[in-house]
């Protein structure tokens, strides 16, 4: 192993439940400003980062449809709270020092930058942290599918795809104490056994452009710097 990061630049994907904390809805600022802490150790090894944050701690589009909404108008109310969470995160990586820009898949001109892919590779080759909002722009497609395209559009490394657990498991490790953890997966390992990692097109785009993706808790202080060293508690998905 080697202390220096295994992957120039990443994708870090977060769930908006993973910005709650220990609260049933919202964004915890200590949370945040954990996850923020975490994100500058990476900066600082070297490695440049982007960033694609889910909605669920404050409206998910499925919850929408299931309570009698349109699926277009939830989808649209999903991906402007991913803004709300995006805004959020800027806010604490930029209170630490470290210099981030949002960019968003529909124009918010007030609030931050329109998704410009030329312009995000350079804010990251000027050490800039850059937080993708709004997911694709459009319906019917998630964050994990946001994240996937960004990571191919930016040209990562890999997709770090920072979890409530520290990897991959063929059953839920909180309800069942025999869950063994996979070390490494294929892509359509995940596919066929419909493990819940990532959605199916998420994890087909991934294949198609042969980014990694590595899956590790986000919770366990300093481990996205570790895994990026590649010492960290991960399951790793590839060809």
């Amino acid at each position: 192993m080697t202390s220096e990061p295994q992957y120039k630049r990443v994708l870090l994907k977060l769930s908006g439940e993973a910005l709650m904390g220990e609260q049933d809805y919202g964004i915890s600022p200590d949370v945040v400003k954990r996850v923020a802490e975490e994100i500058k150790t990476v900066v600082e090894m070297g490695s440049q980062v982007c960033l694609v944050v889910g909605a669920g701690n404050i409206f998910r589009g499925m919850t929408g449809v299931a309570s009698g909404f349109d699926r277009t108008s939830a989808d649209h109310m999903g991906m402007l709270a991913t803004v709300m969470n995006s805004l959020a995160m800027q806010n604490a990586l930029e209170q630490i020092g470290i210099d981030t820009r949002v960019q968003s898949a529909f124009p918010i001109a007030s609030v931050c930058e329109p998704y410009i892919r030329r312009k995000a590779i350079r804010h990251m080759e000027k050490g800039r942290v850059v937080v993708f909002a709004a997911g694709t722009g459009n319906p019917f497609f998630t964050t994990d599918s946001a994240a996937a395209l960004r990571a191919a559009e930016m040209n990562c490394d890999a997709i770090m795809k920072g979890t409530q657990v520290d990897g991959v498991y063929n059953a839920d490790p909180k309800l069942d104490p025999n869950a063994v953890k996979y070390d490494t997966l294929s892509y359509m390992d995940v596919l066929k056994n419909d493990l819940k990692v990532m959605d199916a097109s998420a994890i087909s785009l991934a294949r198609e452009n042969n980014i990694p993706i590595l899956v590790f808790s986000i919770h366990e202080h300093g481990n996205f710097a570790n895994v990026l060293k590649g010492t960290g508690p991960h399951t790793k998905i590839c060809d």
